[in-house]
């Protein structure tokens, strides 16, 4: 008398519940994916913020300019490695006068350090 073997493999119910739970943890983990790539996008836009507001003080010393006065964008590319800055979103940006901080999309940095959703 022969006996069957079983064969190996997964039955249907089983390879539903994985599709399921990888389903579930899908659902779970990309919208952290989305959050943590927005706050890295609006941690470079302070960075840069910071920077130009930095070279402007640095050109004002330099210069002796007083608030109010402008420094011109051919100074500023001799305090920042580029300029004008790159962003990781378009937007408008503003340098501003001495004395006024540079904006992005009309926020300053402290602007964008409490409200990082404005992407």
């Amino acid at each position: 008398m022969k006996r069957r073997r079983k064969r190996g493999g997964f039955t249907l119910v089983e390879i539903m519940i994985v599709v399921l739970i990888i389903g579930i943890l899908l659902t779970i983990a990309i919208p952290n994916f989305v959050f943590a790539r927005q706050a890295s996008r609006a941690e470079a836009i302070i960075a840069s913020l910071k920077k130009i507001d930095a070279a402007k003080d640095q050109c004002a010393m330099d210069r002796g300019l007083v608030p109010g006065d402008d420094c011109a964008d051919t100074a500023m590319a001799t305090y920042l490695e580029s300029y004008p800055p790159k962003f990781p979103v378009t937007g408008s940006f503003v340098k501003g006068t001495i004395g006024v901080e540079p904006t992005f999309n009309g926020r300053t940095a402290e602007g964008w350090e409490s409200d990082k959703s404005g992407l």
